[in-house]
């Protein structure tokens, strides 16, 4: 049985609460999400409204593909989906057959280059690629290509897999994607087109999510199940990790399945932070997985208290089940600016708490002079939270709790989602009493990770690696030299 890898210890902390830097907000950035759409009129305002739903995945650029009988459209851009396309141009994007993406930049940096879906034409047709995740072969397989005499045209590891396609020596279309998946290690979650045909495949692990849909003759492959909502389309299934399918002329084929890993191994912060709550992934409901990680908390880490408050938004569901089960009324005790762009504004580094304050602001009434528990998903840098405790003094809390709804994040991630280094996460570096000591707060507590992964037991396992460091797939870049063991710095 193939081992999980771990990064060696030991570990020397370059972390340091008081140099902490400005970060508007210090936790994971989002990945990345994908869609495609088969059989439908006017495909391309489908895929338009599937990436709205997926926006909070990725907010650094968007594109989507479409395939007539005139050949293939493409747009994209940098930006927010409202901002790259309009009515004008979705009329522009002909056909039946659309591939679309949202970005945040996991590999391969932000150059406009690398904005999806990456497009080529082969042989055998138009190929338009939307990819989710991180393959920890990238370099290696890229280094391969490059020495074969490959050109790439993006420096995004999502191009790899366009060019194994091309090379491929089998005779089918289908054959060749499938020689092609073979080659690659790590998390992907694919959405392939190939002219008028979609192509969905999700790795062994199944580390990012990929779901089915229906709508009257057409079918939909998207990142989370609310890109099937605003659609009105029906859930069929999710894609199985491993499994690639073929959908054509309102036909689902399902081509194969990969070589299976030990187990599966989707990514448990997709449940704790990434996927929207009115999302259904990996068999359960993301607003009540997060509530059971509440409940749990609470039960680990009891305090006496007159209101708990969420840190919105991602946070709600867990402050609400710690509300639930502690007994303590749930309060909105603080709210967000849902409309901060990029900001010209630079404000002197004096004013610590300048980035935390665009995006929150405390709700006097609730907080003055009450012992108050902030619930939040996670703990990552520790920046942001350092700034919301002292603005929930300023407003005249008298006791700030804090607890967090997953465990400490003590490494980085190789799978698909922009993390620190393991020297920039506060949980590696430091213990959980310097960091409640740094925060400046009343107490402090995390959900265990025993706690966390009984809590979702019925539709376990899951990838834990950034909070133990067990690594499900290999890091054949990091093994090989090409990636730092404190996690990816391209990003």
């Amino acid at each position: 049985m193939e081992q999980p890898s771990k990064l060696p210890e030991p570990f020397t902390p370059t972390f340091s609460m008081k140099h902490a830097s400005l970060h508007i907000d210090d936790r994971p950035r989002e990945e990345c999400g994908v869609v495609g759409v088969s059989g439908l009129d006017s495909a391309s305002e489908s895929a338009f409204l599937s990436l709205y739903a997926l926006q909070h995945r990725g907010q650094e650029a968007a594109g989507i593909f479409t395939f007539d009988e005139d050949g293939p459209h493409i747009l994209k851009g940098a930006g927010l989906v409202g901002d790259v396309f309009d009515k004008w141009s979705l009329r522009k994007l002909l056909g039946r057959t659309a591939v679309g993406h949202v970005r945040y930049s996991t590999s391969g940096g932000n150059d406009l280059d690398n904005i999806q879906p990456i497009i080529a034409r082969y042989s055998r047709g138009n190929i338009a690629l939307a990819h989710n995740g991180n393959l920890t072969n990238h370099f290696d397989l890229r280094k391969r290509l490059v020495d074969e005499g490959a050109i790439f045209r993006t420096t995004s590891d999502s191009e790899t897999l366009i060019h194994l396609i091309a090379k491929s020596r089998h005779d089918s279309i289908d054959a060749q994607v499938d020689d092609a998946l073979t080659h690659l290690e790590g998390a992907y979650s694919i959405v392939l087109a190939i002219d008028n045909v979609i192509y969905a495949a999700r790795d062994p692990r199944g580390f990012r999510p990929l779901v089915l849909g229906q709508k009257g003759e057409g079918h939909i492959v998207a990142s989370e199940t609310c890109a099937l909502d605003i659609l009105g389309a029906d859930f069929v299934r999710d894609v199985e990790p491993g499994e690639v399918i073929k959908i054509i002329d309102g036909t689902v084929e399902k081509l194969r399945s990969l070589p299976s890993a030990d187990q599966p191994a989707p990514c448990v912060f997709e449940l704790v932070y990434f996927a929207r709550p009115d999302s259904r992934i990996s068999g359960i409901s993301v607003d009540r997985a997060r509530r059971a990680f509440g409940r749990r908390l609470a039960s680990e880490h009891p305090v006496e208290a007159d209101a708990v408050i969420a840190v919105p938004d991602s946070a709600n569901s867990a402050a609400l089940g710690f509300a639930e089960c502690s007994g303590i009324p749930f309060e909105l005790g603080m709210l967000r600016n849902h409309y901060i762009g990029r900001t010209f504004i630079n404000p002197s580094q004096k004013d610590r708490d300048f980035g935390a304050r665009m995006k929150y602001n405390p709700v006097r009434e609730v907080v003055e002079g009450k012992r108050v528990v902030v619930v939040d998903d996670s703990l990552v840098r520790g920046t942001t939270s350092r700034s919301l405790v002292r603005m929930l003094r300023k407003s005249g809390a008298a006791k700030v709790h804090f607890r967090i709804g997953s465990p400490p994040v003590r490494w980085p991630c190789f799978y698909g989602i922009d993390m620190p280094t393991k020297g920039e996460l506060i949980g590696s570096a430091l213990s959980v009493k310097e960091i409640e000591e740094g925060l400046g707060v009343d107490s402090l507590g995390y959900l265990s990770l025993d706690g966390m992964l009984e809590a979702v037991a019925e539709t376990g396992p899951y990838c834990t690696a950034c909070f133990s460091g067990d690594y499900p797939a290999p890091l054949v870049d990091v093994d090989k030299g090409f990636v730092s063991e404190q996690g990816p710095t391209n990003c």
